[in-house]
């Protein structure tokens, strides 16, 4: 057996290790999510759990604008700064980050609530808008709950980055809905939205203490905001579209139901969705830990450990979500059932959702490859053009095959970007992130300087 040498071995049990403790996390995490969703859909009325599914995808879409691409920022530039032996340029941009993000926020919020308001008061017959107001409280701390953790894990802290959002959130909200509903109160979608947005606002209080006893960089601040932005706010807001283009892709799909269909059925296709997404629980865990760790060593040249660190993520997730697919496959309805009656009907909707993650499990991480290589305006025109394209073709099939011809074009779509993207990965950026990478470790040496990247 082919020895791995010894550089190679070193860089992967780090990576694995750190990545073990994510994973670890993580897995957690889906089961607590899922425990939330399972709560949640079992004691509220099915249009209110329709309200807050549609809130919190909202919600999710509305905190990556604010966040102004910061959260992909820091994991790129904290490295990038680190390597040319520039720290103090890397700590600016952690706080001014947490400025814009901030900032942001608030700002995305306070138009939602003037939007809401409007609605209300101009269109009274559009119907309950309560879930909109409370949409907005979500909007800062999701916000800052994502930055917070791409900054701490740029520092190399995957606990203090995950516990407070991905755990100790994740235990209370279904411990206070159970809590609540055990004292007869039944939970409509907006009150339930405050909940959730108040408790995610004590867990980063959470986070920001640890952060200050393990003498990590996170409290945000405006000293050398106009510098970095003039410095950095072009790429910044490639970051943004990127980051917007995702999160798009991930809720749109929930948001159209909610709009062009009803409130119950996009409970049903928002748990559907959640669940496929599972699939990707392995990949996204190494993922969280890789993208620096890439950035440095393809930002030093080292495109050799930049191949081996992207392979070894790959396998890891491919090899989970194939082993996924195979049990949705085999007990997706009784799955589905957990939700409660009716959410079995999901069945087909959950396995055509599935073949579009399994496929992008093969691909493996290209946006990650992409936005930490220079590579983020094609990321944005390639894969935001198809999504583009996917919700125009959701919007029109909808009314006509209903869920199930959503499902259809999402799995089309996903399919067709990661076949672009990791194209270009391979022909660009000089990194293969698919499942046939492995192959390609050997072929790379120690270079002086990563292969140029688009500004």
């Amino acid at each position: 057996m082919r020895k791995i040498p010894a550089d190679l071995s070193a860089l992967l049990k780090t990576g694995l290790t750190r990545s073990l403790t994510s994973l670890l996390i993580k897995v957690a995490t889906a089961g607590l999510t899922y425990l939330a969703f399972v709560v949640l859909s079992r004691t509220m009325t099915a249009v209110e759990y329709g309200y807050f599914a549609f809130g919190l995808a909202l919600a999710t879409v509305l905190a990556i604008g604010a966040g102004m691409g910061q959260q992909i920022a820091i994991l790129r530039f904290w490295s990038e700064d680190s390597v040319k032996g520039l720290p103090e340029k890397a700590a600016a941009t952690l706080r001014a980050g947490g400025a814009l993000t901030i900032g942001a926020g608030l700002v995305i919020a306070a138009l939602l609530i003037i939007f809401a308001f409007g609605i209300g008061a101009v269109v009274p017959s559009s119907g309950p808008v309560l879930h909109l107001y409370a949409t907005a409280a979500l909007v800062v701390p999701l916000a800052l709950a994502e930055y917070n953790s791409s900054a701490l894990r740029a520092q190399g802290s995957v606990m203090a980055a995950l516990v407070p959002r991905d755990i100790i959130w994740r235990v209370a909200l279904p411990a206070v809905v159970l809590l609540l509903a055990g004292l007869g109160i039944g939970l409509p979608g907006w009150l339930a939205l405050l909940i959730a947005a108040l408790l995610l606002a004590l867990a980063l209080a959470l986070q920001y203490g640890w952060a200050a006893t393990r003498h990590y960089l996170l409290v945000p601040g405006v000293s050398g905001l106009g510098a970095y932005w003039r410095d950095r706010g072009t790429i910044s807001r490639w970051f943004l579209l990127g980051a917007v283009v995702d999160t798009i892709a991930l809720n749109a799909d929930t948001i159209l139901v909610g709009l062009l269909v009803d409130a119950q059925s996009a409970g049903l296709y928002f748990n559907a969705f959640r669940t496929a997404g599972l699939m990707t629980l392995f990949a996204f865990a190494v993922t969280l830990v890789i993208a620096p760790m890439l950035a440095q060593h393809y930002h030093a040249g080292d495109m050799r450990k930049a191949q081996a660190i992207t392979a070894a993520c790959v396998w890891v997730g491919f090899a989970f979500s194939l082993i996924a697919f195979i049990a949705f496959l085999f007990f997706g309805s009784q799955i589905m059932s957990l939700f409660g009656a009716g959410y079995e009907d999901a069945y087909p909707i959950l396995i055509l959702l599935g073949v579009g993650l399994l496929v992008d499990a093969a691909a493996g991480p290209t946006r990650t490859v992409m936005m930490m290589t220079g590579h983020e305006r094609t990321y944005v025109a390639a894969f935001g053009t198809i999504t583009a394209l996917g919700l125009v073709a959701q919007a029109l099939i909808l009314p006509v095959y209903g869920l199930v011809g959503a499902a259809l074009v999402n799995m089309v779509a996903r399919i067709v970007s990661q076949a672009v993207m990791g194209w270009w990965c391979i022909t660009r950026a000089g990194i293969d992130p698919t499942i046939f990478g492995v192959l390609k470790i050997g072929a790379h040496k120690q270079m002086a300087d990563p292969k140029s990247a688009e500004a």
